[in-house]
């Protein structure tokens, strides 16, 4: 008897874990979206500055800006891609 409840708590527990991974990825998602596209003349001199002072040699692709007034830069080299997060005064923002 104790064998088949074990079996049943553990399937219970595996579909619980399961049915909170999408709700992880869906907060992830919503995160990322509330960047909204900007120009190049959008973005202030001293993030500017910093993306190529910090990031020599590359291309900026893309720029976002969010309600905090932080940036994320997407820049490319060569055949590879990076996002970068600042501040409006340029310090790099870990994401």
């Amino acid at each position: 008897m104790s064998l088949s409840a074990a079996i049943i708590l553990g399937a219970m527990s595996v579909q619980t874990a399961n049915a909170m991974h999408p709700a992880v990825m869906i907060q992830s998602s919503i995160i990322q979206d509330e960047f909204t596209e900007i120009s190049a003349d959008a973005i202030p001199a001293a993030v500017k500055s910093t993306a190529e002072k910090s990031f020599p040699g590359t291309k900026l692709v893309k720029a976002y800006k969010n309600e905090k007034n932080e940036y994320k830069l997407e820049i490319a080299k060569d055949d590879k891609k990076y996002s970068v997060y600042t501040d409006a005064s340029g310090n790099i923002i870990k994401k």
